[in-house]
C-alpha cells in the first residue's frame, strides 16, 4: 500500500505566519492553485483514493486533487486534523513566544498525542482501503510528527501542498519521500 501524505494548500493565516491548529481557516487563491498543481503531479500515477482531514483547508485541497484525477473523495478521518495549539491559535510564533516563552501554550496538544492520532488514522486507512494507492490530505504538524515516528532521519517542516510518501507492508511503514524529495536508505 502506498500513501501520499499531502499537506493542504496555503491559507491567509499560513501567509501571515499564524498558527492555525484546529481553527477552521479556508484556503486562499494561492492554496487553490497549489492544490491544482498537486493534482497534476498525481495524474497518471495510479492513485485511486483521496481521504482528508475534516478541516476545510484540507477538505477543499482534497476535493481539488480528486476532481483533477476524476475520482471522488473516499472519506474523511477526524483524527487527521491538525495539532491543537490551544490559546496560541491565531498568533504568530513571535506573539506566542512573548506570551509563553517556554513554548507551553495553555491547551497545547502534545506531539506524542498528535503522532498517535496520525498513526491510528493511517492504520484505519490501511484497514479501510487495503492495498490501495491513497492520497491523504492533512496538516503540516500532523504529517511531520507521523514521519518522525516512522524514521530516525530528521524531518524538516512540511511545506504547503508538499507530499511525503510512505509505504505500508504487513505491520511496517517505510518513509520514501519527504516534501517531494527522496528520503534515502537511512530511513528506519
Amino acid at each position: 500500500m502506498m500513501i501520499a501524505l499531502t499537506r493542504h494548500g496555503q491559507t491567509n493565516w499560513n501567509a501571515a505566519g499564524r498558527m492555525q491548529g484546529t481553527s477552521d481557516i479556508p484556503l486562499n487563491n494561492t492554496g487553490r492553485e497549489q492544490a491544482l498543481a498537486s493534482s497534476a503531479r498525481f495524474a497518471g500515477a495510479g492513485w485511486r483514493h483521496v481521504v482528508t482531514s475534516p478541516l476545510s483547508r484540507a477538505a477543499e485541497t482534497g476535493r481539488i486533487i480528486a476532481d483533477g484525477l476524476g475520482i471522488a473523495v473516499s472519506g474523511v478521518y477526524s483524527d487527521l486534523q491538525e495539532r491543537h495549539y490551544g490559546e496560541a491559535e491565531g498568533r504568530t510564533d513571535a506573539e506566542a513566544a512573548a506570551l509563553w516563552p517556554d513554548g507551553e501554550f495553555p491547551g497545547l496538544e502534545s506531539r506524542d498525542d498528535v503522532a498517535d492520532r496520525g498513526l491510528d488514522s493511517l492504520a484505519d486507512i490501511a484497514r479501510d482501503l487495503p492495498g490501495s494507492a491513497v492520497i491523504v490530505v492533512a496538516h503540516g504538524t500532523l504529517i511531520r510528527e507521523v514521519l518522525r515516528r516512522l524514521t530516525s532521519v530528521p524531518i524538516p517542516p512540511i511545506l504547503n501542498a508538499a507530499t511525503s510518501i510512505v509505504e505500508h507492508s504487513g505491520d511496517s511503514w517505510r518513509v520514501v519521500t519527504v516534501n517531494d524529495e527522496p528520503l534515502g536508505d537511512e530511513a528506519a
